[in-house]
């Protein structure tokens, strides 16, 4: 019963944040320096996640086809193509590397 309760206050506390964004987007106004702190906050929490995730050290097997589909995913992305695209080309680029034998 308390599994289920956590549950739903979860998503009752996600959707209040989902809701939220809409309904005070016309009463809030943030000063410029704020949207440009949380602008810079968003890159540099994503530049982390990405480096995380793409240099794994937990097993010590750094490999070379991982951080290899990394590059080509932030190379395509900075090039502005469809995310679909993104994502199948940085699978397919770690998954070939890794068939042909390299770490």
């Amino acid at each position: 019963m308390m599994l289920i309760a956590g549950m739903i206050a979860l998503a009752l506390g996600t959707y209040a944040f989902r809701w939220s964004g809409p309904a005070l987007r016309d009463r809030i106004r943030f000063p410029a320096r704020t949207i440009q702190l949380l602008e810079v906050g968003a890159v540099v929490l994503l530049a982390a996640l990405v480096a995380v995730t793409a240099l794994p050290t937990a097993s010590g097997h750094f490999g070379f086809a991982l951080p290899a589909g990394v590059l080509v995913a932030a190379l395509l992305a900075w090039r502005k193509r469809p995310i679909l695209l993104v994502i199948l080309a940085a699978a397919a680029t770690t998954a070939l590397l890794r068939l042909l034998g390299l770490p």
